[in-house]
């Protein structure tokens, strides 16, 4: 879990607040990585190993191949720019360290130049299982695999090309929540079955098996209309998953002239987390208990 607050439209930047901008207008920083202590190694390879364990079987088969291919193992927090050689040579990408969110065009800019930045900072030893934003391990860990592929390369440059526009048309609160449901909280169905391609539940110890293996919430066939019309949970684990039937989808979504979908869609109902609607393909039904336990003890 990356963030605080409830069903509330997510923020790509400003966690820092403009006052504390970096001295670059791109809102990049030297990673340094020398400046990590043993402390902050032995952070990340507690969360690697952990998370390596929990992810053959659960993970797409894609994201398992992009970690074979990338340097990164559970030794150290990995160097940026020997990660940036791979992937320059895959799919054109590269990491850029940033000291945290950043604004949402600074954002959507890095996307669409295939500059994928990073927090550079990790997680303290008492915040394994909660923080309120993206460290290292959720950004490189997490995202970085996925680049290897085509499909998601092509389909996060185009979302950072979109995101501009949609941020001039006002229209930023829908198409973050296409970001939202694929590229952090994403399933794709397999031919062996239900995979994670999503960098939030990729990243997350506990949302890892609650998104594949818990009874508990809805599972249902992507649908971008239905998804951008869709509120999600951001303090969490989701309520409804959005499924792929495969990877190539997305390339779809990345030639999409998202203009007339947001006029259509332009005082259309919203929807909550956890509503299943008549026209779903519904492939898993929950039973919701997991949140409504949640409720009431919030209630009490």
């Amino acid at each position: 879990m990356l963030q605080t607050s409830n069903t509330a439209p997510a923020k790509h930047g400003l966690a820092a607040g403009t006052g504390h901008a970096p001295a670059r207008p791109d809102w990049t920083i030297d990673q340094d990585w020398g400046r990590y202590t043993a402390e902050e190694h032995g952070v990340w390879r507690t969360l690697f190993e952990r998370q390596s364990r929990l992810l053959p079987g659960r993970a797409c088969d894609e994201f398992i191949r992009g970690m074979q291919d990338l340097p990164i193992g559970p030794e150290q927090i990995p160097d940026f720019e020997q990660m940036s050689k791979v992937l320059r040579q895959r799919t054109g990408w590269e990491v850029v360290a940033v000291p945290g969110l950043v604004p949402d065009d600074v954002f959507f800019e890095h996307l669409a130049n295939r500059r994928f930045p990073a927090g550079q900072f990790i997680r303290k030893p008492h915040e394994l299982d909660y923080l309120e934003e993206p460290d290292v391990f959720h950004d490189v860990f997490g995202h970085v695999p996925m680049l290897m592929n085509p499909v998601i390369a092509d389909y996060i440059q185009a979302y950072g090309e979109g995101g501009l526009k949609a941020n001039r048309l006002g229209m930023l609160e829908k198409l973050a929540r296409v970001y939202w449901y694929t590229v952090e909280f994403g399933l794709v169905q397999q031919s062996d079955g239900l995979r994670i391609y999503g960098a939030g539940i990729a990243s997350s110890f506990s949302e890892t098996r609650f998104a594949v293996e818990s009874d508990s919430p809805n599972r249902v066939r992507f649908e971008l209309a239905r998804v951008m019309q869709t509120h999600y949970r951001i303090d969490d684990f989701q309520e409804t998953y959005f499924v792929l039937g495969h990877l190539d989808e997305l390339l779809e979504l990345a030639r999409i002239d998202f203009a007339p979908l947001y006029q259509r869609l332009a005082g259309a109902p919203e929807h909550e987390p956890g509503d299943v609607l008549p026209g779903d393909t519904v492939l898993t039904r929950g039973r919701g208990h997991y949140h409504a336990a949640r409720r009431n003890a919030g209630a009490a």
